[in-house]
């Protein structure tokens, strides 16, 4: 079976709950490693976790999971970003599948340069660029409500993520380890 690796970061858990929605669809289609980036992994400003990266090395699919904050991704997983480095200039994750998911605090809230970032991330690692296919508005389930191709995004109402979200999340998931296993 597949390596389906989902590297993300959350402060509040509303990304980490994107994160185990992304798991529980390809979880029988795939091995899932959530790969979560804490204040921990970032010393000096810099990303140190090796096992994490190797995790990534081994998988054959990368989920990239930010809030976003001030039109992009939060700062501890741009510096996860800034240490793929390494791998980039070796081309060791060209071929793998990737995708990406972000949460907002309103639904017009620049996740899409979020996603733009985690896709040029991705074209920057020679990696495939894995978007939705569930047309915006048009899903009879209401998924991909707020009608983002190139990935997931989200923001709260009331408090709280929608189940149509999480069903979006999981629909991801379940999209990523299905090309992962044509892949591999």
């Amino acid at each position: 079976m597949p390596l389906l690796a989902i590297v993300y970061f959350s402060i509040s858990g509303t990304t980490e709950k994107l994160a185990h929605a992304v798991a529980r669809g390809a979880d029988s289609m795939a091995d899932v490693a959530l790969c979560r980036i804490t204040g921990d992994h970032i010393l000096s400003g810099r990303f140190k976790n090796e096992s994490l990266l190797e995790t990534i090395d081994g998988a054959s699919a990368v989920a990239f999971g930010s809030p976003t904050y001030m039109g992009g991704p939060a700062a501890q997983f741009k510096a996860f970003a800034d240490a793929s480095s390494d791998r980039w200039s070796k081309q060791a994750w060209a071929n793998k599948i990737a995708a990406g998911f972000t949460t907002g605090a309103c639904a017009g809230g620049d996740q899409l340069h979020t996603l733009s970032y985690f896709s040029i991330l991705a074209a920057q690692h020679g990696m495939l660029w894995c978007g939705l296919d569930l047309p915006g508005g048009e899903d009879p389930s209401g998924r991909n409500r707020l009608g983002s191709q190139l990935g997931l995004a989200t923001h709260l109402i009331d408090g709280s993520l929608p189940q149509s979200d999480l069903s979006t999340a999981e629909y991801l998931g379940q999209r990523l380890a299905k090309l992962a296993s044509r892949n591999g």
